[in-house]
């Protein structure tokens, strides 16, 4: 666990420095869905609810072993799937013509 910071001011620099972190993983992730679109045939393939059910189950259970609130890492993770599996529609699009 993190140090207690002294002021507003560092809770905002922490945060800044998580940001940057999330936004390169975040980078690293979209650069693999990019990748995946090559390897799915059709649409459906693509949206695959049963693996976004899996993943969900996954990391609401690395949540909780993390200490973090399940249901806000949920959240996030439906949001992220929702707009990579927009991402990867478009790149499928793209490689089926």
């Amino acid at each position: 666990m993190d140090v207690p910071c002294t002021s507003i001011e560092e809770v905002r620099q922490r945060i800044d420095l998580i940001d940057r972190e999330v936004v390169a993983l975040l980078a690293r992730r979209g650069h693999l869905v990019t990748q995946a679109a090559a390897f799915k045939t059709t649409t459906d393939d693509v949206r695959a609810p049963a693996r976004v059910e899996q993943v969900i189950a996954k990391v609401r259970s690395l949540a909780n072993d993390a200490g973090a609130s399940a249901d806000v890492v949920e959240q996030v993770y439906r949001a992220m799937i929702a707009a990579f599996i927009e991402q990867e529609l478009h790149t499928h699009a793209k490689l089926s013509n």
